[in-house]
């Protein structure tokens, strides 16, 4: 049922999903050399992902809300449980370019990310996760950008660091609300982190503080998206624009992916999940 879904969804894409497939494959087989493992092994995690993505489904249809509250809740259940980690985040590495949505947002990222981060001399990315983004700076910028990825979780670091293989990367085990440096940087990515977080206003601000007056910002944040990790819940871009807004930002640049191809007053409707992805600039 799962595939007919994800054709159904992946049909209408053109030649160049072909192209950014084919680059990806060649990254995730490297990837899964390293770690000793074959793509069995990756289809096995997403199906795993998916099943706890159903219930979560479920939950949220009944109840409206997403059935975790607090983030040291999530962060003893989820994310330092390597087990749960370990195929999440290997799972979540796949949706990349399977979901249309989470491919609409890399793929948005990948063409724009060259126009706004191009002469980053200092590039930062917060819950790397699984690497994939940081991975397609590193193609972008100089050699000798400095490159710098926090994660809470070690598993996720582990994964990062596998994906991207032996290009020097600074990996931070920690907070990013407890993450102390004097650094400032030209490019920040926060790739779904902003509904982990009971205070997004705090974490934008957070990263606000670390950006330069001149730099940019990359972030996206999904709507009505149950998950086993998800805290905060946004029913629209205009709940995630409001945010951006009081934490002092503003939007240069975005995208809105629905997860499912039907209109959008029906996705509204059913609260389909939307992926929202933007660059920032700090207010003049």
């Amino acid at each position: 049922m799962h595939a007919k879904k994800l054709k159904r969804n992946l049909k209408n894409l053109d030649e160049a999903y072909l192209a950014k497939c084919d680059s990806f494959i060649q990254k995730y087989n490297r990837y899964l050399g390293s770690i000793h493992k074959d793509l069995d092994f990756g289809v096995d995690c997403y199906r795993k992902m998916i099943a706890d993505f159903m219930y979560e489904q479920l939950r949220f249809m009944e109840t409206g809300k997403y059935s975790s509250t607090s983030f040291d809740e999530v962060n003893k259940r989820v994310y330092n449980n390597p087990d749960v980690m370990g195929y999440f985040m290997n799972g979540l590495l796949l949706s990349q370019i399977l979901w249309k949505h989470h491919y609409k947002i890399f793929s948005f990222f990948a063409d724009t990310f060259p126009k706004y981060g191009k002469d980053s001399k200092s590039y930062l990315e917060i819950g790397g996760g699984h690497g994939l983004f940081i991975s397609q700076a590193i193609e972008v910028l100089e050699t000798q950008t400095k490159f710098s990825l926090l994660d809470i979780s070690p598993t996720s670091l582990e994964v990062s660091k596998q994906f991207i293989g032996d290009y020097p990367v600074e990996y931070i085990l920690s907070d990013i609300f407890e993450y102390d440096t004097a650094s400032k940087f030209d490019f920040i990515t926060m790739g779904e982190v902003l509904e982990h977080v009971e205070d997004p206003v705090a974490l934008m601000t957070k990263l606000k503080a670390l950006l330069n007056d001149n730099g940019t910002i990359f972030m996206t944040t999904p709507t009505n998206a149950p998950s086993i990790d998800h805290i905060y819940l946004f029913s629209n871009a205009d709940d995630i624009r409001k945010i951006i807004d009081k934490a002092g930002l503003e939007v240069v640049d975005e995208i809105q992916v629905y997860a499912e191809d039907i209109p959008e007053e029906k996705a509204i409707e059913l609260k389909v999940t939307m992926m929202y992805g933007s660059f920032l600039k700090k207010k003049n």
